[in-house]
């Protein structure tokens, strides 16, 4: 997925544990992980907001956008290229 989450990067600057980040966003530390690892589907505006504030960042610093490589696309059947192309 083009969509790249760092949480761990933001972790490591706050010197905060998964568990200390889920208690005070009010989420469980599995579903913190699973968005954590990039294995998350979606994320609530309302959980990405309590994340920044407990983190004092921007969303920007959380999520950031990769392009996926073209050898990776490959052969599996997916469309290289935008959406509708």
């Amino acid at each position: 997925m083009p969509i790249v989450v760092d949480i761990d990067v933001m972790l490591a600057r706050r010197k905060m544990s998964v568990g200390e980040l889920a208690d005070r966003v009010g989420i469980t530390p599995a579903n913190l992980a699973v968005l954590k690892n990039g294995r998350a589907k979606a994320v609530r505006f309302s959980t990405l907001a309590a994340l920044c504030e407990v983190l004092t960042c921007q969303p920007g610093d959380l999520l950031r956008w990769e392009a996926e490589e073209a050898e990776g696309a490959a052969g599996t059947g997916e469309t290289v290229g935008a959406p509708g192309e």
